[in-house]
């Protein structure tokens, strides 16, 4: 599972406003990077799952996530936005930094399960949390969060 998250999987600033931006930036992230087919297939996945409760977290994250067929290769993608997007989130703030888990419909349970396991721990660790917002590049946040990934893995 430590390879999911690349440098290039992430989007900072980005423009998006509502949560079909954030949904289709995602998607095209996965499509350039090789790690979906359709990009509307993913944005339908994200839409699906988001029906069903949110995936808003708190102090401005989302955990958006997916199992789908167009997914061909596990991966986190990170959209973080410029300004705060409503989410229904737990604390009823506004999101903006969107760690999105897109999962292969073949791997729906153990690689699922794992990496939302490990994103939540992280978001919980106000130390990790921090550090994420402090982030200030591409190759910065990617190393935190393979970070964060590999030593969940190594404490189960």
């Amino acid at each position: 599972m430590t390879s999911m998250i690349q440098p290039t999987n992430i989007q900072l600033n980005s423009t998006a406003s509502s949560q079909a931006g954030v949904f289709q930036a995602i998607a095209d992230l996965a499509i350039e990077n090789g790690l979906a087919t359709s990009a509307d297939e993913v944005v339908k996945g994200l839409q699906t799952r988001e029906a069903q409760s949110t995936t808003g977290f708190q102090d401005g994250f989302a955990i958006p996530h997916t199992q789908s067929e167009a997914v061909v290769k596990p991966g986190i993608i990170i959209v973080r936005t410029e300004t705060g997007i409503e989410w229904g989130s737990f604390d009823d703030q506004p999101a903006f930094f969107f760690l999105a888990l897109l999962i292969p419909k073949s791997e729906a349970g153990t690689t699922h399960l794992q990496a939302l396991s490990a994103l939540s721990r992280v978001l919980m660790d106000d130390k990790d949390r921090q550090a994420l917002l402090n982030a200030n590049t591409n190759e910065d946040l990617a190393q935190l969060v393979e970070k964060a990934i590999t030593t969940t893995q190594e404490e189960n």
